[in-house]
């Protein structure tokens, strides 16, 4: 079997996933990256990562383009994600297998539909080959609603993700190194931008402050909100209790979400999936997570493996954010839930082995088999599923 993965470039979200595919499918497996990575993102840290073997990057020589466009038409399974249509148009025309891996196209919502560049846009891509043999992998638990609003892919979205790599700990070790105190120790870190409101964060931990709880809160990232949260901070006197970190690399956010107790995702409806939400879990950190982040729904069941709160309240992230604070216990609950529930079914290996499960039963003309977890059917979820 071969498998071919067109994407924009090779970075640390893409990594442990194509890791896989090519330790089960060896040379049968490419990625082409179609793009040098931006530069705002290099300065994060992303493309420090050696590039493997299986990359093949379609800017560079005229003979790599000419490699990958043959790979687009004869390779057994494609996965497209963000690159050039070019690349599939010929599979396409012979309706081949195929998947596209799609956030949300509407996360700004329906009106962009009406946009006539975008029209025209998403006919091509997606209406006029709404009856091929081609599938959506889901990043986003909201992408099957939005293609439904656009009538296609009807019944052909299937859940699946960003795998960053999922780390291995001894789960006993794992919590004992975290603090144990009377002090929680709450982190939050991303882009400091106004659409992952860092600032419900800052008045949250204001009014758990008033309540006399004890806790440390640490923000890491920089970005054009910075400055604005830093005000917040001194305006609520939480100067002693707040710590700026700027940009770390991937391991090193990391291992900070693995010291933590708390891990707050406050993003809204503009975040596509939020990969923290998958790190932090992974590190065992009692996460809670914002409704409208696209990973939420799959990956934070309430008051399983973490909590989930309304998008855009300072009351409802406050009420979930008291309730560990109050019991400590619930924070360690959670976080073996959490890290559990991704060792088990939201990682890299299952991620990739049943992306060649699913790709088998549509090859038989059979739906997917997949119970849940990555390769399972993706609902119709609308946007105010939750409410509290």
């Amino acid at each position: 079997m071969t498998l071919t993965f067109f994407s924009n470039y090779f970075n640390h979200h893409q990594k442990a996933l194509c890791d896989e595919w090519h330790r089960l499918l060896g040379d049968g497996f490419t990625f082409v990256e179609t793009m040098p990575i931006e530069a705002f993102r290099a300065g994060m840290g992303w493309g420090s990562e050696e590039v493997p073997s299986y990359v093949l990057k379609t800017h560079t020589s005229e003979q790599n383009h000419a490699d990958a466009m043959e790979l687009g038409i004869n390779s057994d399974i494609v996965v497209m994600g963000t690159a050039p249509e070019e690349f599939i148009e010929a599979r396409l025309l012979a309706d081949k297998l195929t998947f596209r891996y799609s956030e949300r196209p509407l996360k700004e919502g329906f009106i962009k539909f009406f946009i006539p560049r975008l029209t025209k846009k998403y006919y091509h891509l997606h209406i006029k080959n709404r009856k091929k043999h081609l599938y959506i992998l889901a990043a986003s638990a909201y992408t099957a609603y939005d293609y439904r609003k656009m009538r296609c892919y009807i019944h052909k979205c299937y859940k699946f993700g960003y795998f960053p790599q999922h780390l291995e700990y001894d789960l006993d070790q794992l919590m004992s190194e975290k603090p144990h105190g009377e002090v929680t120790k709450i982190l939050w870190a991303g882009r400091m931008l106004k659409l992952k409101r860092p600032d419900l964060v800052i008045e949250a931990a204001a009014r758990m402050r008033d309540k006399g709880y004890r806790f440390t809160l640490t923000m890491i990232g920089e970005g054009e909100e910075r400055e604005h949260i830093k005000r917040m901070v001194r305006h609520y006197r939480l100067s002693d209790i707040t710590t700026f970190v700027d940009f770390l690399s991937p391991m090193e956010a990391r291992n900070a979400m693995a010291q933590a107790n708390v891990y707050l995702m406050t993003s809204n409806f503009w975040e596509g999936w939020g990969s923290v939400i998958y790190e932090a879990l992974n590190a065992g950190c009692a996460v809670i997570a914002s409704h409208a982040c696209g990973a939420t729904p799959w990956l934070v069941k309430h008051k399983e493996t973490g909590l989930v709160f309304q998008s855009g309240s300072v009351d409802s992230l406050s009420e979930n954010l008291e309730l560990l604070l109050q019991n400590r216990e619930l924070q360690e609950t959670y976080g073996r839930a959490a890290y559990e529930q991704m060792h088990k079914l939201w990682n890299p290996q299952v991620a990739a082995q049943n992306v060649l499960r699913l790709a088998q039963c549509l090859e038989d003309g059979k739906d997917t088999d997949i119970a849940e977890g990555p390769g399972s059917k993706a609902g119709i979820l609308r946007n105010h599923w939750f409410r509290g």
